[in-house]
Formats: C-alpha cells, sequence, structure tokens
C-alpha cells in the first residue's frame, strides 16, 4: 500500500456527515419547539393590549409571507398586495353578513377566490419585468379599492363599508377576546409558515428561484416561467386572503380605508427590510413595522422620519435585510466579487482579486 493512503477515511465520511446531518435536524427541530413554547407563553405574560398588538404582528405576518413568495422567491415586483387582502376580507363579510355562513368556514372559501383572481391577474401581465410590472399591480390595487368605495351591486357598503360581522367559532366556543384570537391567528402562521418551508424545498421552490435569478436562462432549461410566476401570484393572493378573513372577523367591521396602497408598501417594506426570500425575516421586518411603532408611539410626531432614515441606511449598509436567506447573502456576495475590477495585481493580503 503506498504511503499516505487511508483506505478507512471513505467508509468513516458518511456515518460522520449522517450524525451531523442529524444534529442539525435536531438543533433546528430544537429551536422550533422552544420558538413554539415562548410563543405560546406571551399571552400569559403580557396584559390584554400588547396581547392585541401581538395579533396584528401575526396578520402582518402572514401578509409578509404572502408577498415573499411573489418579491421574495420569485423576483416579481407587487405593489397591490392589499387588493388581495381585501378580497378575502370583503369575501367574508358579504358572505357572513348577508348569508350567515361562518366566518371559520369562509377561511379556505376568501384563499381559493383570492388565488383564483391573482392568476386571472398574473395570466396577461406575465411579459413585464420590473418597474412596469410593479406600475400595473398599484393600478390593480387602486381599480380594486375604487370599486369597493362605489358599492358595486349595493355589495360593499361603499366609504362606509360593512358592519356586523360575526366572529368565528370553534363548535360552542366563540373567539372573541385578544387572547383568543392570538391562538387563532398563530396558529394559521404556524401552519403557513410550515407548508411555505416545506414548498421552498420542492422543485416548485427551486423553479422559482431560477425564475429570479435569470429567467431567460430558466426558460432555456425547460422551466414553464409562464406558468411558475402564475402560480406565485396565485399562492401568495390566497394567504393575503386567509389574512383578510381574519381581520374581518377580527374588526367584525371593514372599509376600503383599511386597504390603500400604504398597506401594499408597508408588505413590501416588511419583506425588503427583513430580507427577501427569508422566513425569519419576514418575522423581523414585521416585528419592525408593528412592534416599534407601538413602543415610540409618544414620538409619533417622528416616527415616520426614523422609518424613512432607518430605512435608507438600511439599503446603504445592509441591503440583503436584517435577517437575510443563505442565497441572497450569497448573491450579494457573488455580485460584489463579480463588481471588483480585474486588475491583475495583488491586494493588501498579497492576492490577486478575481475579475467578473
Amino acid at each position: 500500500m503506498a504511503s499516505g493512503m487511508q483506505p478507512e477515511l471513505p467508509r468513516k465520511a458518511p456515518a460522520v456527515q449522517g450524525w451531523r446531518r442529524l444534529g442539525g435536524r435536531v438543533d433546528r427541530r430544537l429551536w422550533w419547539g422552544l420558538l413554539a413554547v415562548a410563543a405560546a407563553a406571551v399571552p400569559f405574560l403580557t396584559n390584554e393590549y400588547w396581547t392585541d398588538v401581538f395579533n396584528y404582528l401575526g396578520l402582518y405576518v402572514l401578509l409578509g409571507l404572502s408577498l415573499n413568495i411573489i418579491v421574495g422567491n420569485t423576483g416579481l415586483f407587487n405593489l397591490g398586495q392589499a387588493a388581495f387582502y381585501a378580497i378575502g376580507a370583503y369575501l367574508t363579510a358579504i358572505l357572513n353578513v348577508r348569508y350567515h355562513i361562518p366566518t371559520l368556514v369562509l377561511l379556505p372559501l376568501a384563499a381559493v377566490v383570492a388565488a383564483a383572481i391573482g392568476a386571472l391577474l398574473a395570466r396577461p401581465i406575465l411579459h413585464l419585468r420590473g418597474d412596469y410590472l410593479a406600475i400595473v399591480t398599484i393600478g390593480f390595487g387602486e381599480i380594486v379599492r375604487i370599486a369597493l368605495t362605489n358599492n358595486p351591486w349595493g355589495l360593499t357598503g361603499g366609504p362606509n363599508g360593512i358592519i356586523g360581522i360575526q366572529r368565528p367559532a370553534i363548535g360552542p366556543l366563540e373567539v372573541r377576546s385578544p387572547f383568543d384570537y392570538y391562538f387563532l391567528i398563530w396558529v394559521v402562521v404556524a401552519v403557513v409558515v410550515w407548508a411555505s418551508v416545506r414548498l421552498d424545498s420542492t422543485r416548485i421552490g427551486r423553479a422559482w428561484r431560477y425564475v429570479r435569478e435569470d429567467e431567460l436562462a430558466a426558460e432555456a432549461m425547460g422551466i414553464d416561467t409562464g406558468y411558475f410566476k402564475m402560480l406565485a401570484f396565485a399562492l401568495g393572493a390566497s394567504i393575503a386572503g386567509i389574512a383578510g378573513n381574519l381581520y374581518a372577523s377580527k374588526m367584525t367591521v371593514i372599509s376600503p380605508d383599511s386597504f390603500t396602497f400604504w398597506e401594499s408598501v408597508v408588505m413590501f417594506v416588511i419583506v425588503v427590510l427583513g430580507g427577501a426570500g427569508s422566513i425569519p425575516g419576514v418575522f423581523v421586518g414585521a416585528a419592525a413595522m408593528v412592534i416599534l411603532p407601538e413602543i415610540f408611539r409618544e414620538f409619533a410626531l417622528w416616527r415616520m422620519l426614523v422609518f424613512g432614515a432607518a430605512m435608507v441606511v438600511m439599503m446603504i449598509f445592509r441591503p440583503e435585510g436584517l435577517w437575510p436567506s443563505r442565497q441572497q447573502r450569497q448573491e450579494l456576495a457573488s455580485e460584489g466579487a463579480a463588481s471588483t475590477p480585474a486588475t491583475g495585481q495583488g491586494g493588501d493580503d498579497g492576492h490577486a482579486h478575481a475579475g467578473a
């Protein structure tokens, strides 16, 4: 046997790697378990006011997750996501008030209808990219808001909206207090997060990332980019419809003022601030948009100024977001390396920079 050869290593390496993978899975499950316990303890450790604040945090996490599929995973600009939020809320309100269908029964229906409308919207605009797609989605959001204000067929109540929406009930138990809503909303958030994590590792999630990175290359590889972009719009719209259902049943009254362009901007900021394509980043971005304004409520006159300045600083010094996904960090690192000029001379460390 030649010197330096170690035939036992190939037999040990798979076992070592297997234990490392198992340890990684155990660590992730432990962290998720600790996070679930901490989330369940929140309403017992805070008062009713802060429990309700966390309820709104859950709603905006859902909205952020809905837009993260479109903007973060697929790389499509959408500034009209509030339209699907409104569709879910108004569908729930109309069918509940007029036909007394329980709001929880309407939860999957709100998701399906919003998804269908999202697919119908996406179909004629799939060829648009960048700013042009953003402008079209802004127009769609405003069309929906104005249509709700104009009270078509006497269904939406015009500017006054719809009142008297029933609260959700689980058997004989009615969900009324912020404490009750906390568990309802965050159970839905947990289900959506689980589905999003699972979806991200499937063929669909990989196809979305290919479309985001280079749509032409994805098409050349045989990926039906139109289908996957339409699917992203549909799934994102469905989650926004679910959030609309929960919002309508929580507030018991809705109006077009709750679904303005500003709501779409907030969702977009949540995704970008937390880190596009990152599920933990959505939580961080939503917390920044919901929790911090409550903490600094006494500085209400200065909140928007501080918020704008913070966004500018973020875009300059941390463009990948507060909690970026691994892929996003790698992309930005590779872009930075590619932008470094190839001088052919070593830097301060004595190594030459690689050119683009």
